[in-house]
């Protein structure tokens, strides 16, 4: 399986953000390295971890060891938005990620109807200064990410939600895309009953377990997802969804375990 087959967002800042990647929350420690390395040897060319993961040093560690350059892993990390200083917490992602830059770094939350413009401007500072690539938020409203563009004059790159077919809302989804905002989503596996009907029917269909048919169809929507997992097998059972696409009709099927 090559990285070149797996589908990605072209970013303002001028990155390319794989719509497949590797998630790492509550992977700590020995683990996550092992998970990582796992990824980085199937195939995922884009990791995504967090401040508050508490595993940026593993996820760097596993990143060097891997011997796969740099320059072709999509590296994502997001600063909490009660950080005291956030500029340090900049300083120390990227001393434990082992790297100069990052290709993408996001506020983690929101807090109430906050939508942390003073946080905001210290990521676009950063995105000026060249140590971060792409700037965006995670867990904002449309409201809010319009609210975020307006008070600052730029718009963020990728919105990291909650989201699966359960959770599937068109309207927040068209909502991304107008804006020209990536919507990534995470907790998919969680949030699906992987033994549904549908989904069961369509993995028949193509000789695919239903957990590819739920990731498989966040990339035929043009969604970002970054299942997570610490056995091998299962990490790169869930990069092998390049090899099939869900028909229109398939997709829509999927979309309405929403209803």
């Amino acid at each position: 399986m090559t990285q070149n087959s797996v589908p990605a967002a072209q970013l303002p800042g001028g990155g390319s953000m794989p719509l497949l990647g590797f998630g790492t929350w509550q992977i700590t420690g020995p683990q996550a390295y092992d998970a990582v390395r796992t990824a980085l040897d199937v195939g995922y060319r884009h990791l995504d971890t967090a401040t508050v993961y508490r595993n940026e040093a593993e996820v760097g560690r596993a990143l060097a060891d891997s011997g796969v350059p740099r320059d072709q892993v999509f590296v994502t990390t997001k600063v909490p938005p009660h950080a005291d200083d956030p500029r340090k917490v900049l300083e120390t992602s990227l001393r434990d990620l082992g790297t100069d830059h990052l290709d993408l770094w996001l506020i983690h939350w929101t807090e109430g109807d906050s939508i942390h413009e003073d946080l905001w401007q210290v990521l676009l500072e950063a995105q000026k200064a060249g140590t971060v690539r792409d700037v965006g938020v995670s867990n904002y409203s449309l409201d809010q990410v319009d609210r975020l563009t307006e008070a600052s004059g730029q718009q963020p790159a990728v919105n990291q939600i909650e989201w699966a077919p359960t959770l599937f809302d068109s309207e927040v989804a068209e909502g991304h895309a107008k804006r020209g905002v990536v919507l990534e989503g995470y907790s998919a596996l969680k949030n699906t009953d992987l033994d549904d009907a549908v989904l069961r029917e369509i993995a028949e269909a193509h000789g695919v377990t239903t957990a590819q048919v739920l990731l498989r169809w966040h990339l035929d929507h043009g969604f970002v997802a970054i299942p997570k997992s610490v056995t091998p097998e299962r990490i790169e059972a869930n990069f092998a969804i390049t090899g099939f696409s869900l028909t229109p009709e398939e997709v829509a099927r999927v979309d309405s375990l929403s209803v």
